[in-house]
C-alpha cells in the first residue's frame, strides 16, 4: 500500500471513528440514563443531535433504547467502510452491511476499553474522582464492572475488575472477524 493510501485510510478511519464514538456514547448515555446535565453528556448530545434528530422523527424509541442513533451509527460506518474499500480499490458488495455491524461491535468494545482504562487511571488521583467525567464514567462502566466485582472482590484494597474486564473485552474484539484496515 502506498504512503498516500495509508495516510488516507488513517484519516478516514480516525474522523469517522471519532464521530462513531460520539454516537455510541449518545446511545449508551440514553440507555443507561446518565445525568443529562453532565457537561460531557451535553457535549455528546450537541455534537450528535444534528444527525440523529432527523432520524428520530422517523424511527421510534424502543423502551429506553434510541434505535435512530443505532441506525445513524450503522449508516455512518457503512459510508466509512465504502470509502475505505474505494481507496483500496475493492468493489462494493452487500457484505459491507455485515462489516458495518462488526465494526459497530469493535468500536463499542474499544469505547468500553478506553472508558474503563480512563476510570482506572482517574481512581489513582482522589480529586479527579469528584468531577463530571468521573460520574459519567462510573455510570457507563459499572454495568460491566459490577458482576466481576461480585466474583472477585478487591484484593488488598486493589480492585482488579477493570483489568479482567479489559482483558475479556480485548479477547472478544479479536474474535470479531474484521480486517485490520477496517478496525
Amino acid at each position: 500500500m502506498s504512503p498516500v493510501n495509508d495516510a488516507t485510510l488513517f484519516l478516514l478511519n480516525t474522523l469517522f471513528g471519532l464521530y462513531a464514538y460520539a454516537l455510541i456514547a449518545r446511545f449508551l448515555l440514553q440507555a443507561l440514563r446518565v445525568d443529562f446535565y453532565n457537561p460531557l453528556a451535553q457535549f455528546v448530545w450537541k455534537v450528535s443531535n444534528p444527525v440523529v434528530r432527523p432520524a428520530q422523527a422517523v424511527i421510534p424509541r424502543w423502551r429506553r433504547y434510541d434505535l435512530a442513533t443505532l441506525l445513524v451509527l450503522w449508516l455512518w460506518l457503512l459510508i466509512n467502510i465504502a470509502l475505505v474499500l474505494a481507496v483500496l480499490g475493492v468493489p462494493l458488495s452487500p457484505a459491507i452491511a455485515l462489516l458495518a455491524v462488526a465494526k459497530m461491535l469493535v468500536l463499542l468494545i474499544n469505547f468500553y476499553t478506553f472508558a474503563i482504562l480512563i476510570q482506572a487511571v482517574m481512581s489513582w488521583f482522589g480529586a479527579a474522582m469528584h468531577g463530571p467525567a468521573a460520574s459519567l464514567l462510573y455510570t457507563l462502566n459499572e454495568p460491566l464492572l459490577r458482576p466481576v466485582r461480585r466474583v472477585l472482590p478487591p484484593i488488598g484494597g486493589l480492585d482488579l475488575s477493570p483489568l479482567l474486564v479489559i482483558i475479556a473485552l480485548q479477547v472478544l474484539s479479536r474474535l470479531i472477524p474484521l480486517a485490520y484496515v477496517l478496525r
